[in-house]
């Protein structure tokens, strides 16, 4: 866990966009963001690097804008994950205890064997959270440390991605001149800078819907039980709008951000907006509700998928605090909306919380998988790296010992 004074650095590496995000652990625990870097992405397809030197590229030049503003120098990063080859299960293990109470080395050896499954060589293990102990069959403990009994389980959810996948996210990080401290399961980070223990608690699914994919996570009873990613995002919205337009894909995002809407129904039929043209000349004039019926076909089909995804893990209808909506596409107006509408569940539009400093920029949905990083790293940051000691202060240092070299 990080310590008061602690640099933590994110890194969210999304398809559409890189983004890092420099944090300092104040005195109380909470996290101030002194550094924000973000540039767009273009070596990633549904989440997966398929273009090593354009992401390298991208990371740097994101690192190097955060690095700027927060005036240190990154050399470790958290760094997220995600794309349609990530998979999540549950598990279970039992051992003896072999003492009078159980302690830390039972504690190891029940997750070991929860962990200890067949999986594919091509995949490794990305998380294993614990979802709850049992002692001789009581359920519901969370920490089972020092209390007495003579069988322990375990409740795991074990998250495994494509060993290559995660690979090309260390080496593109790598050869942007970065250390991986670890790689975090994305929508696992969104939900700890979006979700509310109540929420946890009663039973919720977080959906971050981003510019490539779509995560999902469910929680209930304050446990994941269920991880996924659906491979649709906010870039196909761009494109439907790029062919039904005949207008560039960079057109058609600045359009959609500036006068999109994920319900026709809501925009004025008399409302006229300019499309640029592929190529040169004068644009064309359109009524803004022909291009928000296109949003909106899309959007009901990226929605109806992540419907049926939560449907079919049976969970439907233990979620008491319904969906929570957050990324990219939650900018859109009425796409919270729409989400209920096409589920039948409560959907709230969530921002990241829980960090100060920079709050004015960082209250978007964009940002929920990077503050969630922010919020990983604090809790599972190794020892406090001299490499992210503010730069001047280094100088400093090594100005005195220059000077002690000749007294």
């Amino acid at each position: 866990m990080a310590r008061r004074g602690d640099i933590i650095v994110g890194l969210d590496i999304g398809t559409t966009k890189v983004a890092t995000l420099v944090g300092e652990v104040k005195d109380d625990g909470k996290i101030e963001v002194i550094g924000l870097g973000t540039h767009p992405s273009k070596g990633m397809q549904k989440g997966v690097i398929t273009e090593i030197e354009s992401t390298v590229e991208a990371i740097q030049k994101a690192v190097a804008e955060a690095e700027l503003m927060a005036g240190i120098q990154v050399q470790s990063v958290f760094a997220g994950i995600a794309g349609h080859h990530i998979r999540g299960f549950n598990s279970h293990g039992i051992v003896a205890v072999k003492g009078k109470e159980i302690t830390r080395v039972d504690v190891d050896r029940v997750l070991e064997q929860a962990k200890a499954v067949a999986i594919p060589i091509d995949r490794q293990v990305l998380h294993a959270i614990v979802q709850e102990y049992l002692i001789d069959s009581q359920d519901g403990i969370k920490v089972p440390l020092g209390m007495s009994g003579i069988r322990l389980e375990a409740k795991v959810h074990i998250v495994t991605s494509a060993i290559s996948a995660a690979q090309n996210i260390v080496r593109c990080c790598n050869k942007a001149g970065l250390a991986v401290a670890d790689i975090v399961l994305e929508p696992l980070a969104s939900s700890l800078a979006v979700l509310t223990d109540d929420e946890r608690d009663l039973g919720v699914a977080l959906v971050d819907v981003g510019g490539g994919t779509a995560d999902l996570i469910i929680y209930l009873k304050g446990s994941v039980v269920h991880t996924s990613v659906l491979p649709m995002g906010g870039e196909f919205i761009t494109h439907d709008i790029a062919i039904g337009l005949s207008t560039p894909m960079a057109s058609a995002e600045k359009i959609k951000r500036d006068h999109g809407c994920a319900m026709a129904c809501m925009v004025d039929k008399g409302e006229m907006i300019d499309v640029p043209k592929v190529g040169s000349g004068d644009p064309k004039v359109i009524s803004r509700q022909v291009l928000c019926d296109i949003i909106e076909a899309r959007a009901e089909e990226i929605f109806t998928l992540i419907h049926k995804e939560i449907r079919k893990t049976g969970l439907e209808d233990l979620l008491g605090a319904g969906v929570v909506l957050t990324g990219g596409v939650a900018n859109l107006p009425g796409v919270g909306k729409l989400a209920e509408e096409l589920m039948d569940v409560p959907v709230r539009v969530a921002v990241p919380n829980g960090v100060a400093g920079l709050v004015d920029l960082l209250r978007n949905p964009i940002h929920a998988t990077g503050v969630g990083l922010l919020h990983y790293a604090a809790k599972h940051s190794p020892a406090f790296s001299e490499a992210h000691r503010p730069l001047y202060k280094r100088m400093m240092d090594k100005v005195k010992i220059f000077l002690n070299d000749f007294v």
